[in-house]
């Protein structure tokens, strides 16, 4: 299970103990929000993008939305997202609980800018019900991110 392999890894930093699980699904951002009781920008959703026959993940806040005009002029192609099926294949762990932890080596993670306003953050530990709460240095540190990017937008709401 994907979230074994996250506990197993938070294990080794000593940490394992943070990881939150719910009774409740934390699969989407508002759900999570609500299992967390916070405002749901907070939650660092994880979003997989095909580069070609490889893999990239971004982190980014809840409350944002993948910019296609910016994506393209910083990794120089159109932002597709990967499959339902491709994301486990590729990057270890499924729909809902996709994670910057715990990753195939050739998966680089990268962490939107919009994460920034924040002093501590949630993303998800490999399972659709569970979080850990970061402090951006510690999301960076964890996540081995291969840099800060700037490719989001505030989304519309309505």
């Amino acid at each position: 299970m994907s979230i074994e392999k996250v506990r197993g890894y938070f294990a080794a930093l000593g940490i394992e103990d943070r990881i939150l699980e719910f009774d409740v699904s934390s699969a989407t951002v508002e759900l999570a929000a609500a299992a967390l009781s916070c405002e749901p920008a907070r939650i660092a959703k994880t979003l997989s993008f095909s580069q070609g026959e490889t893999a990239v993940l971004i982190v980014a806040a809840g409350d944002v939305r993948i910019d296609n005009a910016k994506y393209k002029a910083r990794f120089g192609m159109k932002a597709k997202m990967l499959s339902h099926d491709e994301v486990a294949a590729r990057v270890g762990h499924a729909v809902g609980g996709v994670c910057p932890f715990a990753l195939p080596p050739e998966v680089p993670v990268y962490l939107d800018e919009s994460l920034r306003r924040f002093t501590t953050v949630y993303p998800a530990c490999g399972s659709a019900n569970s979080a850990i709460e970061l402090t951006i240095p510690e999301l960076e540190t964890f996540s081995h991110a291969a840099g800060w990017v700037d490719v989001c937008r505030a989304a519309v709401s309505g």
